[in-house]
């Protein structure tokens, strides 16, 4: 394989990229099943709760990710066709692959296959591990000899946090729980420490000596990390701290409009681009707050921003416009409010976009999400799979999802 570099310019570049592409090696729907799958599936759940046309579209587009995406070993590519000189993809797209494995795992009678799936891509994590810095974590690209590893993010390693707790919480995998503690670590490692920057605190986005930025996006899923640390081992240390994460976010990054901006830089400068990603995470974060304190503010903030982020994205045109891997995370993070106070809006948004994405931008030949001119990118692909597979999860489940 060949073996990379990542430069400073390179990276950023790539990670300001709102889409790739997953590949996967099992079989593909026949022709026939798939075309009758065009139609709304609101009404079409089976009594247990899970709706089989979401789960038949769930599996095509993840089959789409093993037919096209793989790179062998685990890995896959950041895009198909593949027009970078990586040899494989960076750990934000492959971790949302890896999300989409698990989600489909979730869903009622998946079954050892689909278990065997999220396994194989929980194990190609171990080629991004860095176990020789000091907290350990995962770099944003394959380690030697595969690769030549690369600058940590935070939220990089947050998803891949949530992602073994989702699966501890599927399967009891002890060995997922400790790694998610380890990621932990490394999150409250990333903390602001100096009083006189501009809203002193929050995590900062990444170890990368080009950015210095403090974003919501690594607070947010952070918070919901220690949330759920906390609700499962009750150490009081990971609820300070997610406490800590998610007053920052609130303070600094929260709009007039209700909703969260980007980040701050050390100047003070705040990017106000609202992404719909950003919302999600501050909602599960006062959701899982709210379960470990029984503060009813947290639930007030939560549905706040639920309220506020339906309005303002408020059809699956505007929706299209923040990407199917930044929605895939505020769709997730809905359910997880309506696991603890239902409402029929958020289900019923996440079917409008998942139908209108699937009639639009699908290529039936070959079920590949085509969001623009160019390749189909990993993480797209990722995370309109991710949101056909929660489609077809019963009610029931919502409590298990990180």
């Amino acid at each position: 394989m060949t073996s990379l570099s990542i430069t400073a310019l390179e990276e950023p570049e790539m990670r300001r990229k709102l889409g790739i592409s997953t590949r996967l090696a099992a079989g593909v729907l026949a022709v026939t099943v798939l075309g009758g799958l065009n139609m709304s599936t609101a009404s079409a759940a089976d009594p247990a709760g899970t709706d089989p046309v979401a789960a038949a579209r769930a599996r095509a587009s993840y089959e789409a990710i093993n037919t096209y995406f793989d790179a062998g070993r685990g890995l896959l590519l950041e895009e198909y066709p593949n027009t970078q000189s990586n040899a494989y993809s960076y750990v934000w797209p492959y971790s949302q692959a890896a999300v989409a494995a698990e989600d489909l795992a979730g869903v009622p009678g998946a079954g050892a296959a689909g278990s065997a799936e999220a396994d194989r891509r929980i194990a190609a994590y171990g080629f991004y591990w860095n176990s020789g810095t000091t907290p350990p974590g995962y770099d944003s690209y394959v380690r030697p000899p595969n690769g030549q590893g690369g600058d940590k993010f935070y939220d990089d390693n947050e998803w891949i946090g949530l992602n073994l707790i989702q699966r501890y919480q599927r399967t009891g995998d002890r060995a997922a729980l400790a790694r998610a503690k380890d990621i932990f670590a490394l999150v409250v490692h990333g903390w602001d420490t100096d009083p006189s920057h501009p809203c002193a605190g929050g995590v900062y986005w990444t170890q990368a000596p080009w950015s210095q930025d403090r974003n919501t996006i690594s607070n947010g899923p952070g918070a919901e990390l220690g949330a759920h640390l906390y609700l499962l081992t009750r150490d009081k240390s990971y609820l300070t701290w997610a406490q800590k994460m998610y007053q920052w976010a609130q303070t600094c990054m929260l709009a007039p409009n209700g909703l969260y901006w980007d980040h701050i830089d050390l100047a003070g400068n705040i990017e106000k681009t609202q992404w719909s990603y950003n919302q999600g995470v501050m909602l599960g974060a006062g959701v899982l707050l709210f379960k470990a304190t029984g503060d009813a503010r947290y639930l007030r903030d939560a549905k706040s921003v639920a309220n506020a982020s339906l309005a303002f994205y408020n059809t699956p045109e505007v929706l299209a416009k923040q990407g199917a891997a930044f929605n895939s995370i505020w769709f997730k993070n809905l359910l997880i409010l309506d696991s603890v106070s239902p409402d029929p809006r958020y289900r019923r948004a996440m079917q409008s976009y998942a139908d209108y994405t699937w009639n639009t931008y699908r290529d039936p030949a070959t079920n590949l999400y085509k969001f623009g001119a160019g390749s189909v990118e990993l993480l797209q692909q990722a995370g309109i799979t991710q949101i056909h597979a929660l489609l077809a999860w019963p009610r029931s489940r919502y409590g298990l999802l990180a």
